[in-house]
């Protein structure tokens, strides 16, 4: 990529102060989203190694007018880390500052910094025999400072909250190039306005995060799976009402999964152990975490008789041994990769109030089909209320021959959504594939706060120039 006159006189100044190393030749990876709805440009990739060398970058970006466009592990599903129109940004990785800083278990809590791995901030914490419960599909990859900047969901949610609820401080640079250092460990700090939260969920658009304090939970004692087949969403939210009387917060996990899921699974990865011979309608996976000695296993069991009495349930198949638990936990984790094989003509990352969930659904099949002869994928984190309403062409037909119908299949999903007191955006953030739909369906005084918060911490537009808001 040849430089611009702007870029070779910021690559110049940065070389001058924080050496040659600094800066990377930009590769693809750093352009492309998973789902390639965006492809991103880039002047500048730096690879900084401290809070301070952030700062100096994105001090000299500001002092030259240049985009700045904070990159964690490329995951995110909205297109909030690529940047694909304007003038060509500095990209900055957060991925040489990985350290686990600290471990404090008696406060329950963890100090990493923004580009460690997902799963290296729960193995740290497992080390101290704690647990860090933000659990999602690409731990392996996902970077903490990404989690935090879309405010990342998962399968833990139900129980211990988003990213937002596990972070106590954060180390973060704000467009000015001035370093926050609010990496408190107190639970209780009533010091004003609260920019910690701000800054969780803005996608980078008000700063960068380059470090966190994380909360910790006990480990639970023993984890118990299954999966049982339910007639409906319906008597899944009966279902999960009950396991909640018998077992309050001990239920850490509560995915709803459609017959849709599971023939999509046989269809392109049948190496996938499916539990029921016959696939079921509806089903849902449900997780215990349970201490002082109960065993998950005989809690599951009386559930599943509590349930079938009450005519709530079929079939059930409870893991009796850790290779079963990860069999199960296939079913569910590899669905969104079978989702990719056969690729979407509409993606939804959506969440409605429980209660409405069925009503949804049902109203949701009628205007799809209204549509088109598509397929409904819905599944997801029940238990929260977000599902992953996802439209996929005809069986034998290609997502492309679709792709003059994308927005309008998005539009009425998104119009039915809104029409039930829902959200267009319930986990993966806004990005820049859902810019005009917060416009859409957003409070008006809601998003004229979020411009003057735009326009006082980041004056010129720097940061992240396109997501979240439009420029």
């Amino acid at each position: 990529m040849t430089l611009t006159p702007a870029d070779e006189t910021l690559a110049r100044l940065i070389r001058a102060d924080l050496g040659d190393d600094i800066l990377r030749p930009v590769t693809e990876r750093y352009l492309e989203e998973p789902r390639r709805r965006f492809a991103g440009h880039a002047g500048l990739l730096a690879l900084p190694r401290t809070v301070d060398e952030v700062s100096t970058l994105v001090r000299l970006a500001a002092d030259k007018r240049v985009p700045v466009v904070p990159y964690g592990g490329g995951t995110g599903l909205v297109g909030g880390q690529v940047m694909p129109d304007g003038p060509a940004p500095l990209v900055i990785s957060l991925e040489r500052m990985t350290a686990i800083r600290a471990v404090y278990p008696t406060e329950n809590t963890l100090i990493a910094e923004a580009g460690a791995i997902l799963a290296d901030v729960q193995a740290a914490a497992e080390e101290a025999n704690r647990l860090f419960p933000l659990a999602l599909a690409a731990q392996g990859s996902c970077r903490i400072g990404g989690n935090l900047a879309t405010n990342a969901g998962g399968v833990n949610v139900l129980r211990y909250g988003n990213a937002r609820d596990l972070c106590l401080g954060l180390e973060a640079v704000l467009p000015s190039g001035e370093i926050w250092h609010g990496l408190s460990r107190l639970r209780k700090d009533n010091t004003g306005y609260d920019l910690r939260n701000l800054l969780i969920g803005a996608e980078g658009t008000l700063g960068i995060i380059t470090a966190a304090s994380l909360k910790l939970h006990p480990r639970p004692e023993a984890v118990g799976t299954a999966m049982l087949q339910v007639a409906s969403p319906q008597a899944a939210i009966d279902l999960l009402s009950l396991a909640h009387d018998q077992l309050g917060d001990g239920v850490s996990t509560f995915e709803l999964i459609h017959k849709q899921g599971l023939q999509f699974l046989t269809e392109v990865l049948p190496d996938v152990r499916q539990p029921f011979a016959t696939q079921p309608k509806w089903c849902v996976l449900i997780e215990l975490g349970l201490f002082a000695g109960h065993a998950p296993a005989d809690a599951l069991e009386t559930l599943y008789i509590a349930a079938d009495k009450a005519g709530l349930v079929g079939d059930a198949v409870i893991a009796q041994s850790e290779a079963q638990r990860m069999d199960l936990w296939a079913v569910r984790e590899r669905i969104p990769e079978a989702n990719r094989l056969i690729g979407s003509v509409s993606s939804h990352d959506i969440s409605v109030p429980i209660s409405r969930i069925p009503e949804f659904i049902q109203h949701g099949a009628k205007v799809v089909a209204g549509l088109g002869p598509f397929r409904i994928n819905c599944f997801g984190h029940l238990g929260d209320g977000n599902l992953h309403y996802n439209v996929f062409p005809p069986l034998g037909r290609n997502r492309s021959e679709f792709d003059n119908e994308r927005q309008a299949v998005k539009h009425a999903v998104h119009d039915l959504v809104d029409a039930f007191d829902g959200s267009v955006s319930a986990e993966h953030g806004v990005g820049r594939l859902k810019v005009e739909d917060i416009e859409r369906y957003g409070d008006a005084t809601k998003l004229s706060a979020m411009r003057a918060i735009k326009a006082a911490l980041d004056p010129q537009g720097i940061m992240n120039p396109g997501a979240v808001l439009k420029p």
